[in-house]
């Protein structure tokens, strides 16, 4: 099965994207469609075996003026420019003719006993309507084959109406209306020009992004440097990065030591400090020394692949509030049809108006219509949303996150590496001095069993060791990590090793007066066990707050928030904590697979739940909250648990999501409010006489351009 992105070129309406979106979604082989009219994108989920892309290209291009096209093409669309020259054209030969509604040009002159100034004015017109609005007459055509309606058919139906009349009129010695066609379609042309740059911007954050990759890098080969394209690098390539240049693809520093700007990954400004065995990523910038990376990462596996695709999945999404607007927008153009109509007849045969103003009233109904501005409203916050989330390292998986957001009124957080940085470190080694153990021998036994661990206990043990020159023991076999619990493993025949918490030794029938004296200790104790002997040593371990965490906890409280912190730490330890972060709450000695139901009680009470952790240990309570949000250090992105990712573990990240989402939730329920009394207030004016089609033409282009205008408001959020 393939998913993927493509863009579709030619949409003028949010009916557009959804009658290509229902016509492929009926289409055997094709398992999801999503088409996305405000980013012109169509995420696709089918079967190659059953359904091509050209035939699905095929069926796409036969709804309309539409064009399927791939990642490479789009890059080189250039939409914007024919939009844009389209406008210019039409607008110099539309001027004369709305001239002539003061000035007439007398020559004379007359054909078919038609004055030449009105062949003038017609030939003006007629390539106004039908050379540079064609694309609006085919758009009908096609959608007639289909029996179905968008907004072309809208256009093209009223500009038609208004041509013939005159075509007719003039020669009968009646009124003509050419102004009225040739600016409807100027000005229907000046509002996609203006609403397709207003969309530009809105999607900015993403061709920034984009343009963000290296195109070069600089390779080791021996003793001789050599720059090649960077589609050439491979896997395990040496590249020699300078001061100044940006890093061309992840990978690790295997000399050198240098600062880095990290700020297009995480939104921090301040440089990350990288020595030998660091990680560093692609687009990242390199500020002080040379350094030589090794490559790990490269094509759609690098970091900055992965945040582009989150962004493009999520931007291509729909928001569940979307629904309304896509209901609205299938019944929109037919009902406008039938209001024009009945318009019409209502004037010409119940008040007597005569044909011409009957005429105008219908057409005016049908361009003050505006099913682009409903299509837009949700969409574009959306995408302006998402990207200037991915600015500040705020990565939003899909619009559904944005749309809970808003609504959480309960904070989790998972004390380490959250709340907490996550960097352990030991404070003291006690040996027991029932035993002969001395506190290297304890280390060692320590280490040997943390080398085979993840949890930030067992890392800190490590290094620990390792810094203070302790052998590290390689003989252990069966080992075993115990969440929440710590790491056994066997030594000899018969002859079990532990580290680990009091549970751990209790569950493995170790059982020592000794552990008692550690109850009222500060920090997180282990406790090394042996089979034969007890336990024979402790150490204590403590974590270091994050700088922001009491910023953080405040900032969600005055948002109305409340801050509940769960730890697997003891009771007094876990107090400690939570009264220096000024939580609201805390669970202490809770294990891993145990916040899952401690976010479900939550739930259970009516709460919206929004749980924090890293994206690893905490996964099932990721999942289980309403709102996940990992915080993640800049790897596997796209692997990550939680439905937002924080791509630095700064707390300070969790309120600026929520910020976020509230403030793109209130711009798309202005948009909507927007959008539907526009057509509310405007349809029935119309259909009452009191607009001209000239008018309405001009209101229904700005109604669009103001929607994604206020949009663009999101992107001065401060996070």
């Amino acid at each position: 099965m393939s998913k993927k992105n493509y863009k579709i070129s030619g949409m003028h309406c949010a009916s557009c994207a959804l009658n290509i979106e229902k016509k492929l979604n009926k289409e055997e082989g094709i398992s999801h469609a999503s088409v996305n009219y405000a980013n012109e994108k169509a995420s696709l989920e089918f079967d190659p075996k059953v359904i091509s892309l050209e035939n699905i290209k095929k069926i796409i291009s036969s709804l309309g003026d539409y064009e399927l096209m791939s990642e490479g093409e789009h890059m080189h669309d250039n939409s914007l420019s024919i939009s844009k020259l389209k406008f210019v054209w039409s607008a110099i030969l539309t001027i004369p003719v709305l001239l002539t509604m003061f000035i007439f040009p007398d020559f004379n002159i007359t054909i078919f006993q038609v004055p030449l100034g009105m062949w003038i004015l017609t030939g003006l017109t007629f390539v106004v309507v039908f050379i540079f609005g064609w694309q609006f007459h085919r758009g009908m055509f096609k959608q007639l084959l289909h029996f179905s309606a968008n907004m072309d058919t809208l256009i093209s139906v009223g500009t038609l109406a208004a041509f013939g009349f005159s075509f007719y009129s003039m020669f009968v010695g009646g009124h003509v209306f050419y102004e009225t066609a040739a600016v409807i379609v100027t000005l229907i042309l000046l509002g996609k020009f203006l609403e397709a740059r207003s969309k530009g911007k809105a999607s900015a954050a993403i061709k920034k992004l984009m343009e963000l990759g290296v195109k070069k890098a600089r390779i080791i080969k021996g003793d001789k440097f050599e720059e090649i394209a960077i589609e050439q690098v491979k896997v395990g390539d040496i590249l020699l990065v300078k001061a100044g240049e940006k890093i061309p693809l992840d990978g690790t520093i295997i000399d050198g030591d240098t600062a880095i700007d990290e700020s297009m990954l995480t939104g921090e400004s301040i440089p990350a400090d990288k020595v030998v065995g660091d990680q560093v990523f692609g687009a990242t910038i390199n500020q002080s020394g040379v350094i030589k990376v090794k490559v790990t990462q490269i094509g759609e596996a690098t970091v900055l692949s992965q945040i582009i695709k989150l962004v493009e999945d999520a931007q291509s999404s729909k928001a569940p509030i979307q629904k309304l607007a896509d209901k609205v927008s299938g019944i929109f153009v037919p009902t406008v049809i039938i209001i024009s109509i009945v318009t019409f007849l209502t004037w010409l045969l119940i008040f007597d108006a005569g044909l011409a103003t009957s005429l105008i009233n219908a057409v005016a109904v049908l361009v003050i219509a505006c099913p682009c501005a409903l299509g837009l409203a949700t969409p574009t916050a959306i995408i302006v949303g998402t990207g200037r989330g991915a600015e500040a390292g705020i990565l939003i998986k899909g619009p559904e996150s944005l749309e809970i957001a808003h609504k959480v009124d309960t904070v989790l957080f998972d004390k380490t590496g959250t709340l907490t940085k996550g960097e352990l470190r030991v404070e003291k080694v006690f040996t027991n001095p029932e035993y002969t153990f001395t506190e290297d021998k304890i280390l060692k036994i320590a280490a040997s069993l943390a080398i085979n661990s993840e949890h930030p206990v067992s890392k800190s043990i490590y290094n620990y060791a390792i810094k203070n020159n302790i052998e590290i023991n390689t003989q252990f076999y069966d080992i075993k990590e115990l969440s929440g619990r710590g790491v056994i493993a066997q030594c000899g025949h018969d002859k079990k090793v532990l580290l680990g918490n009091r549970k751990l030794m209790t569950e493995q029938g170790i059982n020592s007066d000794w552990i008692s004296e550690f109850d009222n200790l500060e920090g997180t104790v282990v406790f090394v066990g042996h089979h034969e002997d007890g336990v024979i040593g402790a150490i204590q371990v403590a974590d270091v707050v994050h700088e922001n965490s009491v910023s953080a906890i405040k900032k969600l409280q005055q948002m109305g928030k409340k801050v509940i912190m769960l730890t697997g730490d003891k009771k007094k330890n876990a107090e400690t904590i939570a009264s220096e972060l000024g939580v609201d709450d805390f669970v202490a000695e809770i294990l891993p697979e145990d916040k899952s139901n401690k976010v479900k009680e939550f739930q259970n009470q009516g709460r919206v739940v929004a749980f924090v952790g890293d994206g690893i240990n905490d996964a099932p309570a990721l999942a289980q909250a309403d709102l996940g949000l990992a915080i993640g250090g800049g790897t596997d992105v796209a692997m990550e648990t939680g439905d937002i990712v924080l791509m630095k573990g700064d707390p300070l990240k969790v309120a600026s999501a929520i910020l976020l989402s509230q403030t793109t939730f209130k711009v798309i329920k202005q948009n909507l409010f927007f959008a539907f009394i526009y057509n509310v207030i405007g349809i029935p004016l119309a259909a009452l006489g009191f607009l001209n089609p000239i008018i309405a033409a001009a209101a229904m282009s700005l109604s669009s351009v103001s929607v994604v205008t206020n949009s663009l408001r999101v992107k001065r959020i401060k996070l």
